[in-house]
């Protein structure tokens, strides 16, 4: 059953009402503070006092921490029996947030007016770097408000006596929300409240989220499938918000393609020197490696002014660099999106984005990060890698002025969690089959699960499935008196070791001989470092010593120079909100009209792909064919992102090859992809038609790509998930070799002896869609179906095709270093462009 959605209105006549109704000390709490309530905030106190549960969609620095913090208080004030108590309440609320950084910062917001009003109420942080003592102790007395993250709160639900003492709770919260939604995280997080709904019926559950597009299934996901009483308060708040970009002082001269961006250092430099404190944003850890290194390097006497902070460095040292934030005595960090979501720090006075951020809805959570406080402005300087990117930043201005953020997709009934799950439930101590599937089905996520779903999933808790009934370690969940349990002491703690669903990539621990952990980075990485080789982590310049036991201790190197660590996935595929905004943009361009100063400083490049090849409208799909030394390559240019151009180009190179047998190589980037043949490849536009038809795309699909090799990678995630795979235990982990060794058995045997097993069907499905995004790839192969061809024969490079030429010979073997014959054909083609422009 469909929640009924409410968008409340921020302008009610009934704020005032409610404002009056609000209680005295937190009124004037928030005077003395000299704040005033937003009428959002309003409109949710009302909601929170007649019980319902909602969702809370404003900007970043506007107050949504208070506007459910604040009600959850004035409930507990309300009650007569709580006027003279100076004990502290048993538990009223969890709030579940996505990131540990981000849990501190939450903690210390919700104690500012518990202390200034010298409330008796308790608020505690559990979290994987929660003590053991301190989590043994919450065990036995939970705190009045607990902040936690989603493996936490699940791990906590293990515990067979937690029911009891949660017997109290009022209201969970949802925390970056947006953040959530979409991930094996957020399901976890479903089931989690599905099952606190089933004890306590009249919990009440809010969702907190700044930067989402489908904020009506949002809420639905959130609040489950039988709840009614749901709100959806949007905040009519304006929140200014300043997009500068840093223009090349001579585009001409300015790359074509890379995603550092370091060709601008004088200037981002510039700009650290003009504010106080700076969030430096980068897309990936090993572009913060790189800048930080940069800006150590150009300005040495800021060597204890600027700092990093990115997933992989050590959490002390992450630590110190927020503490140093909070304070303001620093000059600026250099980040990833470790610092992207909701964390207040006020000194910071303006955000810089290096390389386009890929998406609108990250381009603003980056941007609330500066005037993280009411009424504050905040400040976003655009750092372009290459020339192309200025078109990006113009395109997501715009989408930002049209509030044209990207939709969370929920995820579709991901059975590993559930397996993980229905374990959990028996290591609680029990479960009722009936009544637990009445449970999971209140989770958006399962709302459809079958009778077959359900019953698979109960059998492979219960024997490990048709293939592995005859090994006693997977029946984990046994019948007792009518319950589900898990009886096994020790099937209990692994599975609680276990409980999450992330899989980290295999990591090696980066270690100071004789002093502290700096951090990890992935074992294939260290595994190319031979001892005596300098490399740069976490800002340090290291030298690697030797690596034992998946810990590579180091020493501190005094020369300059050496390798900067390589992470797998840290390119961001372009969302398909930013690119259709950036076609937008091209469109305008081939109109010739250049509006903003990214358009105007990028109009030269745009003038050069016009007069050498064509600038690509909505309307069309340009088809671009250059013959070259190493063969005839064909650039395609469909503006879908990087994932959607991988399945493309996988699709056509083999489509290509069923007409007529050839070797193709490919490569990809977000603007569309490029093909590369020994031989001509001679087709005319119905040919191309065909070539690039939806017509039976899952089947051509699963035929060219390696689906095998791809669903076994995916496979190591959902068996250890599902508990077939153990990590190892802490202080011992398992390489990803002995993971994938490990999963990759079981894929052998359940497709040998269980060919139907669902988590081998989970595994495929998750390739096309998570990985392949089949299902937009489907969408744009129906939109290029009603387009016009536009096949152009190009005399040499264009700046749309340059990048996908300069990745062939990146990848290519080759006597001559590819960087140097990168910049010999940049050299020419600028060349090129100057000749025309004199003549």
């Amino acid at each position: 059953m469909r929640p009924k959605t409410i968008h409340a209105n921020i302008r009610s006549k009934q704020a005032s009402s409610s404002h009056r109704a609000a209680k005295d000390p937190l009124q004037q709490w928030f005077k003395a503070r000299g704040w005033k309530p937003f009428p959002y905030q309003l409109e949710t106190w009302k909601a929170f006092g007649e019980n319902k549960s909602g969702l809370i969609h404003a900007p970043t620095g506007v107050g949504k921490t208070y506007s459910v913090w604040i009600p959850a208080l004035q409930r507990w004030l309300a009650q007569p029996e709580t006027l003279d108590s100076k004990a502290a309440p048993p538990i009223q609320v969890i709030w579940i947030t996505p990131l540990r950084a981000l849990a501190n910062d939450t903690v210390n917001a919700m104690l500012r007016p518990v202390r200034d009003l010298e409330l008796p109420w308790t608020v505690e942080l559990r979290t994987g770097d929660t003590a053991s003592a301190m989590r043994a102790r919450q065990r036995k007395l939970f705190p009045s408000a607990l902040v936690t993250t989603p493996e936490s709160l699940s791990l906590l639900l293990s515990y067979p006596e937690t029911r009891a003492k949660l017997q109290s709770l009022r209201t969970v919260v949802v925390d970056e929300w947006h953040e959530l939604l979409g991930s094996k995280r957020g399901v976890q997080t479903e089931l989690c409240l599905a099952h606190l709904r089933a004890w306590l019926p009249q919990l009440q559950t809010w969702g907190l989220s700044a930067t989402l597009g489908n904020l009506d299934q949002a809420l639905n996901v959130l609040v489950g499938t039988h709840h009614e009483n749901a709100v959806l308060i949007s905040a009519d708040v304006k929140k200014e918000t300043v997009v500068e970009t840093l223009l090349p002082k001579n585009v001409a001269h300015f790359p074509w393609a890379g995603h550092v961006g370091l060709k601008l250092l004088p200037e981002v430099i510039q700009k650290l020197e003009e504010a106080r404190t700076t969030l430096l944003f980068t897309n990936t850890r090993s572009q913060t490696e790189i800048w930080f290194r940069a800006l150590q390097e150009a300005r040495p006497d800021w060597s204890h002014d600027i700092a990093l902070h990115h997933g992989s460095v050590n959490r002390e040292l992450r630590e110190e660099v927020e503490i140093r934030l909070r304070a303001g005595n620093i000059r600026c960090v250099v980040c990833t999106s470790s610092l992207d979501l909701g964390v207040d720090f006020p000194p910071v006075a303006q955000v810089i984005q290096v390389g386009a951020p890929k998406g609108v809805a990250r381009m603003l959570q980056r941007a609330g990060r500066s005037g993280h406080r009411r009424g504050a402005v905040s400040r976003i300087v655009c750092v372009p890698a290459h020339a192309l990117e200025l078109v990006e930043f113009a395109a997501v201005r715009d989408a930002i002025g049209r509030h044209q953020l990207e939709n969370r997709e929920p995820l579709d009934r991901p059975l590993d969690v559930l397996a993980q799950h229905l374990v959990t439930l028996g290591v609680a101590g029990g479960f009722d089959a009936n009544e637990a599937r009445k449970e999971v089905q209140n989770a958006y996520s399962y709302r459809h699960i079958t009778d077959e779903e359900w019953q698979w999933c109960m059998d492979f808790v219960t024997r490990g499935g048709q293939a592995l009934q005859a090994y006693p370690h997977f029946k984990r969940v046994i019948k007792r008196d009518g319950l589900f349990v898990v009886e096994a002491p020790d099937l209990a703690r692994i599975h609680r070791m276990s409980i999450g669903t992330i899989t980290s990539d295999s990591s090696v621990l980066i270690r100071v001989l004789k002093g502290r952990t700096l951090g990890s980075t992935e074992e294939s990485f260290i595994a190319r470092i031979r001892p005596g080789q300098r490399f740069n982590f976490a800002g340090h310049k290291l030298e690697l010593v030797r690596v034992r036991d998946m810990v590579a201790y180091v020493r501190r190197a005094k020369k300059t120079g050496g390798a900067i660590p390589q992470w797998m996935g840290g390119k961001m595929p372009l969302s398909s909100q930013l690119a259709d905004a950036v076609r937008g943009k091209l469109l305008e361009a081939a109109n010739n009209i250049f509006r903003g100063r990214e358009m105007k400083a990028a109009r030269p490049v745009l003038e050069i792909q016009g007069r050498w090849s064509r600038i690509p409208t909505p309307r069309q799909l340009l088809i671009e064919r250059t013959a070259m030394r190493d063969g005839t390559h064909h650039f395609i240019f469909p503006f879908a992102g990087r994932l959607v151009h991988e399945g493309l180009a996988a699709l056509v190179a083999h489509r290509i090859a069923q007409t007529s047998p050839s070797t193709l190589s490919v490569t990809v980037n977000d603007y569309g992809f490029g093909l590369l043949g020994i031989a001509p490849i001679l087709f005319l536009r119905d040919e191309w038609k065909k070539i690039l038809s939806p017509d039976n795309l899952v089947k051509d699909l699963i035929e060219c790509i390696n689906s095998t090799e791809l669903a076994k990678r995916q496979f190591r995630e959902i068996a250890r998930v599902a508990g077939l795979v153990f990590q190892g235990y802490p202080g011992q982990p398992k390489t990803v070799r002995q993971l994938q060794a490990s999963s990759g058995l079981f894929y052998d045997v359940f497709a040998r002896y269980d060919p139907q097993n669902l988590l081998l069907h989970q595994a495929r499905r998750e390739v096309l869609e998570r990985q392949l995004e089949v299902k937009r790839m489907q969408k744009v192969l129906e939109q290029i179906a009603g387009l016009e061809l536009e096949l152009v024969e190009t005399e040499r490079l264009t700046p749309l095709s340059f990048p996908l030429w300069a990745a062939f010979v990146q990848a290519s073997v080759s006597t001559e270093k590819w960087i140097d014959r990168i910049v010999r054909m940049a050299e020419q083609l600028e060349a090129a462009a100057q000749k025309e422009v004199c003549a």
